[in-house]
């Protein structure tokens, strides 16, 4: 575990590299067959335990879902070797599959998250790799940004977990060129498959990259669970997601949300996994208003629970920094550069 004094990001990896040197986003649409229904039951296309997911389910009809995807400079659908690692990044609460892009802003006509990843593969910082910017609700109505604590695109931010799994990773690992192939569920395919997927967050998609992935709490409506919510809110926790340990090695979570699980909670279900996360890189803004409290919260006790389960534990309180893109940028930064460094600098320290 280390506490890292996160170092400025370089100015200069918010420029435009040259025009041959530059990725690509596309917007691409997919099928979605696990979701929460109008219903409020999971929508589910086989037979399930409604147990695990700690609701109904019933047999819905697909809907098609819109995200969008970075393809590094270079990227020929023609060739078959060249493959690549990849990085899903999930967006906030009131944001959708654009945040990471359109909210970051742009410099030198280009999106400045494209900018900072376009440097780091440039300055051979990391290997090249595909980012995918999905929509984090998996509902009939992932399309509605509100904040309504009894909606099902609230739900769905928390179920987001089996599209993950069963739709959008076999969709992109099929028509892009990864590393990593979801259709090999072989012992020694899973272990290795993982280890070239990684998963990071803001705010609300913090959250989703601890509770889903480490196996924390599933929230949803007061009015529907018939508690209290401690977070005042509307929202109480349900069931325990049964984590994704077994899809990412690296996590990231930036300002995650106040549904977070605890840290204990977190390492504790890391720990029954029997999967090793390689890293887990988790900031906050010192100044953030909305997520500093439950930033220490899952912090606390996570490696001591945790144990032999987790590797590498990163954390960062950014000075002055507040609830918006200048700790986001900074620490996807750095969480890039630790879990996609060159292949002979892995086990060494960056920074």
């Amino acid at each position: 575990m280390a506490n890292l004094d996160a170092a400025p990001l370089p100015d200069k990896d918010l420029r435009a590299v040259r025009k041959e040197l530059q990725g690509t986003v596309r917007e691409i649409h997919y099928p979605v067959n696990h979701y929460i229904h109008s219903s409020r039951q999971l929508a589910i296309p086989r037979h399930f335990d409604a147990k695990e997911a700690g609701r109904e389910t019933v047999e819905g009809n697909p809907i098609e879902k819109t995200c969008r995807i970075y393809l590094p400079a270079g990227y020929d659908e023609k060739d078959t070797d060249t493959r690549y690692n990849v990085m899903y990044l999930l967006h906030g609460v009131g944001g959708d599959q654009d945040e990471w892009l359109g909210g970051n802003g742009i410099a030198d006509g280009n999106y400045i998250l494209c900018n900072l990843i376009d440097n780091l593969i440039a300055n051979g910082e990391i290997e090249p790799l595909i980012v995918v910017f999905p929509n984090g609700r998996s509902a009939h109505d992932w399309r509605d940004r509100a904040f309504t604590p009894a909606g099902t695109n609230m739900l769905g931010f928390y179920y987001f977990d089996y599209e993950l799994r069963y739709d959008l990773i076999p969709f992109i690992e099929s028509n892009y060129a990864t590393i990593s192939d979801i259709m090999d569920g072989s012992p020694e395919g899973i272990d290795r498959n993982r280890l070239h997927r990684a998963i990071a967050g803001l705010s609300m998609g913090g959250m989703q990259a601890l509770n889903l992935v480490l196996g924390g709490h599933r929230y949803d409506s007061v009015l529907y669970t018939g508690t209290q919510s401690s977070w005042k809110n509307g929202l109480d926790e349900t069931v325990l997601a049964p984590g994704m340990a077994d899809l990412f090695a690296y996590v990231g979570a930036f300002s995650n949300a106040p549904t977070s699980s605890g840290g204990n909670r977190l390492g504790t279900r890391l720990a029954e996994s029997g999967r090793k996360l390689q890293l887990l890189h988790m900031t906050c803004g010192d100044a953030d208003e909305v997520a500093l409290e439950s930033y220490r919260r899952s912090v606390d006790g996570l490696a001591e629970a945790a144990g032999e389960a987790l590797g590498e534990f990163y954390q960062a309180l950014i000075k002055d920094g507040h609830h918006d893109f200048r700790v986001w940028n900074n620490s996807l930064y750095h969480f890039i550069r630790l879990a996609y460094r060159k292949a002979e600098e892995r086990g060494k320290p960056s920074m």
